[in-house]
């Protein structure tokens, strides 16, 4: 059975990692192509980890690079203490080099659509810095895209950044304002409404590494390090949470024929002028025949986590088909 197409465009942190993995070993998506951007660490981290993640698993290719910094012109911000010095939790691929020859190789995108013109799916797991200047250098080109999936946004829960805000979308609210207004059709936008609860607990994680000590996959092995850094801040952040919640994970899985999760149309706007709401994401989910005029998009509002886990464990415990990319 062939996966679903999917061109990533991720900054390879922890959980954008756990979410490329699930696509690795599910039948069900293929990965064609990545654009690698700054986000969680810098672009030339997110290009270390792809060859690392290459040489785990043999394929990740083609591999594009994308944005060093945001539209805003403020420096990016990064996150060691949530995703580890390079990204990768406690593991620093200290081995590998940024390829210079994907530094600035970004119209390459455009050939990766057209070669899956009308049958591939762009999901952002990051910052859209670089989706957006997709869309404002090749409108006609974005739009032989059958779907845009992005994690990102904070509609009816507190932003994970600021009281308002979520990081992919505050990272580069400019990028994110453009994305959900020149997208020619509407984008499912999964938000921390549903992937706060996309809890892996220690003892599910425990678990999937014994299965991939015990098969010799080492692929498989760096979740366990990956996740437990990740539990570590959650742990510190939040006393009370039972495990660490994968973002990524859950919004790669949305892609997934089948994949049961809900999602609703409604006007949807990012707040671009600075203040406490800045990056603000907000939808009217009024159920009054009056909306506001803005553009609508798919809004994740609810899912089946027994679904969900049980398909993950399904796909990581299953002998992968390996995919050519």
């Amino acid at each position: 059975m062939a996966g679903k197409k999917v061109l990533l465009f991720s900054d390879f942190g922890v959980d954008d990692v756990i979410a490329l993995l699930y696509a690795y070993y599910t039948e069900e998506i293929e990965i064609v192509g990545v654009v690698a951007d700054y986000g969680n660490v810098s672009k030339q981290s997110a290009l270390k980890n792809v060859e690392y993640l290459q040489a785990l698993t043999g394929e990740i290719r083609p591999v594009v690079g994308g944005a060093v910094s945001p539209l805003t012109g403020e420096p990016p911000q990064y996150f060691p203490e949530i995703h580890g010095v390079a990204g990768l939790g406690p593991i620093v691929p200290d081995n590998y080099a940024a390829n210079e020859s994907l530094l600035e190789n970004f119209h390459e995108v455009r050939d990766i659509i057209t070669k899956y013109q009308h049958d591939i799916t762009i999901y952002s797991a990051g910052r859209l810095t670089s989706l957006a200047a997709a869309f404002i250098l090749y409108p006609e080109t974005m739009k032989l895209v059958k779907d845009f999936y992005l994690m990102g946004g904070a509609f009816g829960v507190p932003g994970n950044i600021t009281p308002a805000a979520e990081a992919n979308i505050y990272g580069d609210p400019y990028a994110a304002h453009i994305v959900l207004q020149l997208s020619p059709k509407p984008t499912y936008i999964v938000p921390l409404d549903v992937t706060k609860y996309a809890i892996f607990t220690p003892e599910m994680i425990n678990d999937l590494d014994m299965y991939f000590k015990q098969t010799g996959d080492k692929a498989g092995a760096i979740i366990k390090p990956l996740v437990d850094y990740y539990q570590s801040f959650y742990k510190k952040t939040y006393p009370k949470i039972a495990g660490s919640p994968l973002h990524d994970l859950l919004a790669i899985w949305a892609l997934k024929p089948g994949a049961d999760m809900e999602f609703v149309q409604v006007p949807v706007k990012i707040e671009v002028n600075i203040g406490s709401t800045f990056g603000q994401s907000t939808g009217d989910f009024r159920d009054s025949s009056e909306k506001e005029n803005w553009k609508v998009h798919n809004v994740a509002v609810n899912f089946d986590y027994r679904d969900f886990i049980q398909d993950v464990f399904k796909a990581f415990k299953n002998p992968p088909n390996r995919k050519e990319l």
